[in-house]
């Protein structure tokens, strides 16, 4: 019985790993404005053209002004390499068909890992930038970021 239910648990365990290894990587609007280039949803993109849409589309919806583009071009530059970190992670991970469960799933931690560290580096240019806007920047940038996280104050 003990056996049985140590074999329920780990089974459990490994499920709720599994499942929250999804989590690591944004989910991505549907929004056309935001998830679509040239006819191709973003699921099929790879994460560096997801990377490239959102810094276009974000630009383009916040309304910069010229004085507000070097901070800006810090917060895509941060973007980018974040991007391209958690993708070499990916790739490496993929090209390892040698694996074993355990290497999988360290392979996730390394790619939660970057991803919790790209946050870090991201939010100090960031909130640089963000403090740049203006009020109605500010608001605007506050709907942005919600709609395209799926916040449910922000859809409609």
């Amino acid at each position: 019985m003990i056996k049985l239910l140590n074999q329920s648990v780990s089974k459990i365990a490994i499920a709720v790993l599994i499942s929250g290894i999804f989590l690591v990587h944004p989910a991505y609007s549907s929004d056309s404005s935001t998830g679509q280039k040239s006819g191709t949803s973003m699921k099929h993109q790879s994460g560096i053209d997801r990377v490239e849409i959102r810094i276009k589309t974000l630009h383009d919806k916040l309304k910069l002004t010229s004085d507000q583009e070097p901070q800006w071009k810090d917060v895509a530059q941060v973007m980018r390499e974040n991007e391209a970190s958690i993708h070499k992670l990916i790739q490496d991970r993929h090209e390892n068909e040698d694996a074993t469960a355990v290497d999988d799933l360290k392979s996730y931690e390394d790619i939660a890992d970057a991803h919790a560290d790209g946050i870090k580096k991201l939010i100090p240019v960031f909130e640089t930038f963000y403090d740049s806007l203006s009020d109605d920047q500010k608001a605007n940038a506050d709907d942005l970021f919600g709609k395209f996280e799926g916040h449910s104050r922000h859809k409609g």
